[in-house]
């Protein structure tokens, strides 16, 4: 247990070992803490995240320290990541262990306790997060999920959804992009020609429609009914 000690120097396989420990303990404390300490992330993403951002700044900070036993670490804790991706994709038991399964919150309007205490989550924080989602009664919730990324998805009761014209059976246009022609006073050429327009029709329509000239244009964009819409620079 030499490499655990502070040491003048360390060898290759002393590296290696303190890179494997850092590893293991660093998951196990991911997993202490619970997901909300480390929201939006994946539990191996922020485990590499947290440990190769001090691995390397440590030696670029401190010329005492060699770049060599930083290097040897970082390789070490990007091959047992690349490695848990690959067994989470084949084995779903060691997926279940790594990432957190969906956890119900609320169900059918009421809020289940025991989901709170296994996300680690107290009501305060579900009213928050519920309110970032538009929602003011729980009692229209059907079902809150907490997710493995530290999200909870929402999904209300039926007839609190809004009306759609699917509701109605009303046939709808197919949804359209509109192509970007200007952008910060330039030109985009390539969607130009994917319209089969020039230079010369973008002058011409921003001088008939806007009177105004390509610089003065911050962004432009067409629909495939040929409505350009333009935003000037104030």
């Amino acid at each position: 247990m030499d490499f655990f000690q502070s040491q003048e120097t360390l060898t290759t396989i002393e590296w290696i070992l303190r890179g494997v420990v850092a590893f293991f303990f660093l998951v196990i404390v991911a997993k202490v803490m619970g997901q909300r300490a480390i929201s939006q992330l994946r539990l191996l993403d922020f485990v590499i995240a947290l440990v190769i951002g001090n691995l390397i700044a440590q030696p670029l900070s401190d010329e005492r320290l060699g770049l060599k036993g930083s290097v040897i670490t970082t390789i070490v804790l990007v091959f047992f990541y690349l490695v848990g991706t690959i067994l989470m994709l084949k084995w779903p038991w060691f997926r279940r262990l790594i990432t957190a399964p969906p956890i119900n919150l609320v169900k059918d309007g009421e809020i289940i306790y025991e989901g709170l205490k296994k996300a680690r989550i107290s009501i305060d924080v579900l009213l928050e997060e519920l309110r970032e989602e538009k929602v003011e009664d729980v009692k229209k919730v059907a079902l809150a999920i907490w997710e493995a990324d530290g999200k909870i998805s929402v999904f209300l009761d039926p007839q609190y959804n809004p009306l759609t014209p699917a509701n109605y059976q009303l046939v709808t246009e197919p949804f359209d992009l509109p192509k970007l022609i200007i952008k910060d006073g330039k030109l985009e050429f390539k969607e130009l020609k994917k319209i089969n327009r020039d230079e010369e029709w973008v002058i011409s329509t921003l001088k008939n429609q806007y009177q105004t000239e390509i610089k003065n244009v911050l962004l432009a964009t067409i629909d495939k009914k040929e409505n350009v819409k333009v935003f000037l620079y104030k």
